[in-house]
């Protein structure tokens, strides 16, 4: 990839300003976890896995910053500093699983000197970069062979490089087909209110020289109707043990006109985003985030003064509208309450 997401360099966070694209490309340097927890809720950095990665770095930034005499000391201020990470943002999932391995992994090592731990803790934030890279190639392996050559995918919201620490999850799979010499090409729908599929989606593709095309959210069903889309691949926030799937809000929309049309509609997501703890998809918290993004596009107000708004930030795609999803360990296809359970349990 030409950019990078996020990384770890010289003791500090590094993250390219996902706010500023595609009119700037500009990397924040990130000194403390307040600093990092700030970013994940301001959209700085978002997706679901490049999400996860951020709260590990930013944990890691926070136990370095610990001043303690003590393990009693140093870990209650720790759960601290994990506890400002979990109240960003509610819906991925990727975000609790990752301050979740942080605990365990101090917890593991808490025999050992405050300065190891840290250590440790810093080593263990930029593997699960190194790992989530990996994970997201290993997706687009999975997920490559499904794509049919000469297909034209329609993607929803960002699922890229950008969304991750490299390489993608949806457009992972997108890559990995282009990688593989199909001639595919790419619609990606604007995905309203933050634009990620105009703004990110778009500029990644034509970064990678992958045929995109750009369309509002509403043009998905002619589209469909006119017989202009083969299949569907999206990411996800947090799959629950039946396979509902809760992504950027419209991902429902566009699952019941693929379904309508006999399109495929896949979901393309690390292990991690799995929840099996949920029944369903009902259980999922949705985030509901500030009016300002619904009135406003760039600091210009497009709505009157003072209508009211409801901004849900994901929706939840029932399982009955997902033909597969896509891991870095397999394919699971109905019926999801066994299928991912035995993705899990390896």
């Amino acid at each position: 990839m030409s950019f990078r997401t996020i990384e770890w360099r010289d003791n500090t966070v590094i993250m390219i300003d996902q706010t500023r694209l595609p009119a700037e490309e500009v990397y924040n340097v990130y000194t403390d976890f307040q600093g990092v927890a700030e970013a994940i809720r301001g959209m700085i950095i978002r997706g679901a896995p490049a999400i996860g990665v951020a709260a590990a770095m930013g944990i890691a930034l926070g136990a370095r910053d610990i001043i303690a005499d003590t393990h009693e000391s140093f870990f209650r201020q720790l759960e601290n500093v994990c506890d400002v990470m979990a109240r960003t943002r509610p819906t991925a999932v990727n975000l609790f699983w990752a301050i979740a391995r942080m605990k365990r992994v101090a917890e593991a090592h808490r025999d050992q000197d405050l300065n190891a731990i840290r250590a440790i803790l810093k080593d263990e934030a930029i593997h699960v970069e190194e790992e989530d890279r990996e994970i997201c190639r290993a997706i687009g392996k999975n997920g490559g062979p499904l794509i049919p050559e000469g297909a034209t995918i329609l993607t929803h919201c960002n699922a890229g490089a950008l969304a991750t620490a490299g390489y993608g999850t949806a457009l992972g799979v997108i890559r990995a087909a282009h990688e593989a010499g199909k001639k595919i090409r790419v619609i990606a729908d604007e995905t309203r209110p933050w634009l990620q599929g105009a703004r990110l989606t778009a500029w990644e593709l034509m970064k990678d020289d992958i045929p995109v095309t750009l369309i509002s959210d509403n043009m998905a069903g002619w589209l469909m109707q006119k017989g202009e889309i083969d299949c569907c691949v999206v990411g996800a926030d947090r799959i629950a043990a039946n396979g509902d799937t809760a992504n950027k809000i419209g991902t429902y929309s566009v699952a019941v006109l693929a379904k309508e049309h006999g399109i495929p509609f896949y979901v393309a997501a690390p292990v991690s985003t799995l929840d099996l703890s949920l029944d369903s998809g009902a259980q999922i918290p949705i985030e509901e985030r500030g009016s300002a993004e619904v009135t406003h596009i760039q600091g210009v107000g497009i709505a009157p003064e003072g209508v009211k708004v409801r901004n849900p930030a994901f929706d939840v795609t029932p399982a009955r509208y997902v033909t597969a999803i896509i891991t870095e360990r397999g394919v699971a296809r109905e019926d999801y309450l066994r299928s991912l359970r035995a993705l899990v349990q390896g």
